[in-house]
C-alpha cells in the first residue's frame, strides 16, 4: 500500500462523516470531513507531513509553511518535521484567529523563524469555498510574508479552488472529495 493509499484509508477511518452539518462557511452538508482526527493521529500526521512535503516538493524557494489556527497546526508542525528529516528544513508559522491578548499581541506565532518577505505556504486541513485560506493568506502577507498557494489535504470540490485561484494564488489537495468518496 502507498503512503497515499493508506492516509486515504484514514481519512475514510477517522475524518469522514455521513451527516448532516453546518461548514465554517455557513452553508449546510450532509457529509463532514474533520481532518484534525487524521492530522492528529500518529500515522495519519506522519503520512500528511510526508504528502504535503512531496507535494511541495517542485515549489522552489519555500522559507515557511502554516496557517490559521487550528486546522493548520498538526499539518505545519508534520511537514516541518519531515522537512528538517529530508534535510531541507521548512519552518511553521501559526496564525492566530485574534491577537495575543498579552505579552507582544502577536496574531503569528514562529515569527522569529520567518525573515521579513520570506515566501510561504498556507495548509489546510479541508478547502470549501476557500474563505478560511484567504483569511490566512491575508494575515500572512500583512505580517510581510510573500504567500505563493495553498496546500490541503482535503478539497471539498465547492468552490474553494476556483475562489483562491481567482485571488491570484495556486491550490493543491491531497485529495479531493471525488477521490475520497464516490
Amino acid at each position: 500500500m502507498t503512503d497515499r493509499e493508506r492516509l486515504k484509508q484514514i481519512i475514510l477511518e477517522k475524518s469522514y462523516e455521513r451527516r448532516k452539518v453546518v461548514l465554517a462557511s455557513g452553508a449546510e452538508s450532509d457529509f463532514y470531513f474533520d481532518g484534525k482526527q487524521t492530522t492528529l493521529h500518529p500515522e495519519g500526521s506522519y503520512l500528511t507531513g510526508r504528502l504535503f512535503f512531496q507535494t511541495m516538493a517542485d515549489v522552489e524557494g519555500i522559507e515557511g509553511v502554516g496557517g490559521l489556527t487550528l486546522g493548520a497546526d498538526p499539518i505545519a508542525t508534520a511537514v516541518s518535521l519531515i522537512s528538517h528529516m529530508d534535510g531541507r528544513p521548512i519552518p511553521a508559522f501559526i496564525i492566530r484567529k485574534e491577537p495575543k491578548g498579552h505579552g507582544t499581541g502577536a496574531w503569528l506565532e514562529g515569527r522569529k523563524n520567518l525573515r521579513e518577505g520570506a515566501r510561504v505556504v498556507i495548509v489546510e486541513d479541508v478547502v470549501t469555498s476557500g474563505g478560511s485560506s484567504l483569511k490566512a493568506i491575508r494575515r500572512a502577507e500583512e505580517e510581510g510574508m510573500k504567500v505563493l498557494g495553498v496546500v490541503t489535504l482535503v478539497d471539498r470540490e465547492e468552490g474553494g479552488r476556483e475562489n483562491i485561484e481567482q485571488a491570484g494564488y495556486w491550490l493543491r489537495s491531497i485529495f479531493t472529495k471525488s477521490e475520497i468518496v464516490s
